[in-house]
């Protein structure tokens, strides 16, 4: 066994609640012999660690060295089939698989009726809950028995069972096509992050209509129409169509609300959905309907009805924490924003083995912008050190850039002059290696640099003409998402006015409550 199974293996073990653990040793026990078993030995010895050491486990005797690898394999094993047998995590798949289990043992033993009785009661429940891959595997099992044994059913019954093949098989590739095509949109959008240019533009959107299925969309079911809504939300946000993210992200959610059964059957589906219509409408500002979203997500997820496990506790700190941050952003309400953010750090240690590293660097950057909205300096480059540091991480380039672009910002306006030259010198070459200087970056970089040169009596001068160099690029559909990540703009504005860049924001927030209607114009501080 690898060293990565054996954290793999301490990890699961320390996630368990009390009640899987008692579980798991009543499970242990259900026969005598197991009592004094080494595998439960094991599963004590990990459960009393605080971290992983495997000389404790040697010492105490439990087994040699050479048998602990398969020793702790078995004891995985174990773990998983106690947790599958807990009713907490029967959900309809389990449910659906482990009849086709019981189907296949029947047929083994030559029991075809009952066989066949217990596979049609499963894809009734398959095809209701749009388990349409094990739909099909139920089908071609009933296919095998059907092609033995003379069950004297109706005389169509072959030409039933083609038919449903088919169909479900045809129904299976377009949903094939489309989660693929989703995956690797969303693949490129972590990667590379917008589209910087026509020629990448005319690249992704040729990408997309090519691999898009050709389709009837009054004829695809609930899970055909979540992929399909799916792939169009990445292709919107990779062009930046805003408008577009918006309304498929709009429809996913609704398709939803109007099946709740579905949001207890696919939870994680329904949370991912909310979350990117928010993000969505922070991208056109659209603060009103971002609360209703927001306040709807909440009581679903707080509901008795939707389910409760590990990976929903972790994707709902994310999603909630994540968009309220974005909700600060929205409004300016930096310092009110920052009181949550211990709260925010407490949930990403408590959950740091659920969430991935990326969303984590995400988590930081906002937590950055926070801080430098509430004119906190010292916290911001602490956090975007952070991002900037970590060297392992293949993390998406957008967020590198602008993590190291408002390092340099945070670092003038701490007053850290003696680092400032330093910063500005590893962002231009950084800069220059991914090939992402565009404009925006240019002349803000210019600017930083030249600061050293310009009297105090001539700086509010030197920023009105930065503001007006770069208010040209707020609109321009490649030089705009510089804007997406820093709102360069609104701190230009407090320089000018004097103001805090708080107030700033609070106040485009009041013209756009009283607008209430969506725009594509740059967003706050925050980001996707």
């Amino acid at each position: 066994m690898t060293s990565e199974l054996k954290d793999n293996l301490f990890i699961l073990v320390k996630s368990l609640t009390k009640s899987e653990k008692r579980q798991f040793r009543l499970y242990v026990g259900r026969m005598g012999s197991n009592e004094d078993s080494k595998f439960l030995s094991l599963f004590q010895s990990l459960d009393k660690m605080n971290r992983y050491d495997e000389s404790v486990i040697l010492k105490k005797g439990i087994v040699t060295k050479q048998q602990l690898s398969n020793l702790k394999a078995h004891l995985y094993k174990q773990i998983l089939i106690s947790l599958r047998m807990n009713p907490v995590h029967k959900n309809i798949r389990i449910q659906i698989r482990e009849q086709l289990d019981f189907a296949t043992i029947l047929y083994q033993k030559g029991l075809y009726k009952q066989s066949l009785k217990v596979l049609e009661k499963a894809k009734i429940m398959a095809l209701k809950n749009e388990e349409k891959y094990s739909a099909y595997d139920i089908v071609e099992l009933e296919k095998v028995i059907e092609s033995q044994y003379i069950t004297r059913s109706l005389s169509n019954r072959a030409e039933a069972l083609i038919s449903e093949a088919d169909l479900l098989r045809a129904q299976n590739n377009l949903a094939t096509k489309l989660s693929n095509l989703s995956l690797q949109l969303y693949e490129r959008l972590i990667k590379a992050g917008y589209a910087k240019s026509d020629d990448e533009f005319r690249e992704i959107t040729q990408f997309f209509y090519e691999k898009l299925p050709k389709l009837d969309h009054e004829a695809l079911g609930f899970r055909e129409k979540l992929w399909y809504y799916k792939a169009h939300v990445w292709y919107s946000f990779l062009t930046q169509d805003f408008l577009s993210t918006y309304r498929y992200s709009s429809k996913w959610v609704e398709m939803f609300e109007e099946a709740p059964s579905m949001i207890a059957l696919h939870p994680v589906f329904y949370l991912k959905g909310n979350n990117y219509l928010m993000e969505s409408l922070t991208l056109i500002k659209y603060p009103s309907k971002f609360k209703e979203v927001l306040q709807q997500m909440m009581l679903r997820t707080s509901s008795s009805e939707f389910p409760k496990n590990d990976n929903l506790k972790a994707l709902n700190f994310q999603f909630y924490y994540s968009n309220k941050l974005n909700l600060h952003f929205l409004e300016g309400s930096f310092e009110e924003g920052s009181v949550i953010i211990p709260e925010v750090i407490k949930g990403i240690k408590e959950f740091s083995h659920q969430i991935d590293p990326h969303h984590i660097m995400m988590f930081y950057y906002k937590i950055a912008c926070l801080y430098f909205g509430a004119e906190d300096y010292e916290n911001c480059i602490l956090y975007l050190d952070k991002i900037i540091g970590n060297k392992n991480l293949k993390m998406r380039e957008d967020l590198l850039c602008f993590s190291r672009v408002l390092n340099i910002f945070a670092h003038y306006e701490a007053g850290f002059d003696y680092h400032l030259e330093s910063h500005l010198r590893e962002t231009y070459k950084f800069l220059i290696k991914m090939d992402d200087l565009h404009e925006v970056q240019k002349a803000m970089i210019r600017f930083v640099k030249g600061l050293g040169d310009i009297y105090p009596h001539d700086l509010k001068a030197a920023f009105e003409s930065l503001y007006l160099e770069l208010k040209q690029y707020e609109n321009d559909p490649y030089e705009r998402r510089s804007f997406l990540y820093l709102d360069i703009l609104s701190w230009l504005e407090s320089k000018i006015k004097s103001v805090p860049i708080a107030q700033i924001i609070k106040n485009k927030a009041a013209q756009l409550n009283r607008k209430e209607r969506p725009s594509i114009s740059p967003i706050s501080v925050g980001l996707k």
